[in-house]
């Protein structure tokens, strides 16, 4: 019974308990680690939709990014407000995919735990009774356990069967079904047994499935961080347009993001390849199948997200479509302007000229109906020589035009 608690308990009891119920469940260790890489990837659903979602859609916004970097690229304070202003008006999180991504790795340490201590988390023995089980058998066949002292308990499991008298003399308490141990055979494959990489070295390798299946494991949990990579790589690049809704290939090709993940296909699958190789053969059937998941539920949630933000991209098409429609609507109308006044001479639209200017049309009018009714009658009009200016200019009636008169406003007083 584990009676120690640590903070990482909180994650790895309840799953020591589900891996341990499916253990018990099927008898069969292989089957059991599968089941149990598919339930956890399940659990860690909601997480990986969060950091897909968040990354999705920060690769849509790379186009613009790339133009504010190059609008600003002498003024990163200026920079970084504008990205920062993008990501407020369209509700992304800064930094909001890689920071939902690294939940899953943080989980993934203690999960590791219980697949390294199978007798404390499947066979259900506190931390001393699994000390003790392991110390017994190391006493009685060293040779069992190799350097890495942290799968004691993967070596100590698999032998228990063979030295369960000597357990039970040096344990008498223990429960009675700890001594039947694990079976960590699945398809002729040891799961226990840690894969070796130098298969031509013939003290060590034996060309029986036993081995070439473990190897065969190790290569293919290493093989498919390859093929999550590709699928991740192309399937975020697929999403990433313009402020017009497009597709924008050559955004996506010079983008931050392919520049990493061209590291990261290369970092992760060999970093996969050397945990396959120093590691438990089961270890590696876990990060394979549970590989195998985040693959398709990678593809389910880009098929859902892609529908969200091809709807998104329609709608943005759709306004600049328009955009460009009444854009080209206003060109056509100053094309057939300047068709039509090819000298550019525009006359003044001012509003209150305009009506200053119908005010003296319609005076113009009068006068001209009263001068033709005065002539039919035989009336001798005489000119109003009041309302007529001196300089000839009726907006500059005082300026000195050629009727100037200095003794308009009176004679001067001369000096006797």
């Amino acid at each position: 019974m584990i009676l120690a608690f640590k903070l990482s308990d909180i994650i790895t009891v309840p799953f020591g308990y589900l891996l341990g119920l499916l253990y018990h469940l099927t008898g069969n260790y292989g089957v059991a680690m599968i089941l149990f890489g598919v339930l956890v990837q399940l659990v860690l659903l909601p997480i990986t939709a969060k950091s897909k979602k968040s990354m999705m859609a920060m690769s849509r916004l790379t186009p613009r990014m790339q133009e504010i970097q190059k609008k600003y690229a002498d003024d990163p304070q200026r920079q970084n407000e504008a990205i920062n202003a993008l990501y407020k008006e369209e509700g992304v999180s800064m930094g909001g995919g890689c920071l939902w991504s690294f939940v899953p790795m943080l989980i993934l340490i203690p999960l590791f735990t219980v697949i390294r201590e199978p007798i404390t988390y499947v066979l259900m023995e506190s931390k001393e009774v699994a000390d003790q089980i392991v110390q017994v058998i190391k006493d009685l066949d060293p040779t069992i356990f190799g350097g890495n002292v942290g799968y004691d308990q993967v070596a100590a499991a698999r032998a228990i069967p063979q030295f369960a008298d000597q357990i039970l003399a040096a344990i008498p308490s223990i429960n009675p079904d700890t001594l039947a141990g694990i079976n960590f055979s699945f398809l002729g494959i040891d799961m226990g047994a840690i894969p070796q990489f130098n298969i031509f070295n013939s003290a060590r390798w034996a060309w029986d499935w036993a081995h070439i299946g473990a190897f065969l494991v190790a290569l293919l949990s290493a093989g498919n961080q390859v093929v999550m990579m590709l699928i991740s790589q192309k399937t975020n690049n697929s999403v990433i347009t313009n402020e017009k809704g497009i597709e924008d290939k050559e955004a996506a090709k010079n983008s931050q993001a392919a520049q990493s993940n061209k590291m990261m296909m290369w970092m992760m699958p060999l970093m996969s390849l050397w945990i396959g190789f120093t590691v438990p053969c089961a270890l590696s059937l876990y990060w394979f199948v549970g590989g195998v998941v985040r693959t398709i539920e990678d593809t389910i949630l880009t098929k859902r997200y892609r529908k969200i933000y091809d709807a998104e991209d329609a709608i943005r098409l759709q306004k600049a479509l328009e955009q460009d429609r009444i854009e080209a609507e206003k060109e056509r109308i100053r094309a057939e302007r300047r068709a039509a006044n090819p000298d550019g001479i525009t006359e003044n639209t001012s509003k209150k000229k305009m009506q200053k200017k119908l005010r003296a049309e319609e005076e113009a009018a009068k006068a001209a109906n009263a001068r033709e009714y005065a002539a039919r009658k035989g009336i001798e009009v005489e000119e109003d020589e009041s309302e007529s200016c001196l300089s000839g200019i009726p907006d500059r009636p005082y300026c000195k035009g050629r009727a100037y008169d200095p003794n308009r406003y009176g004679a001067q007083p001369t000096e006797e």
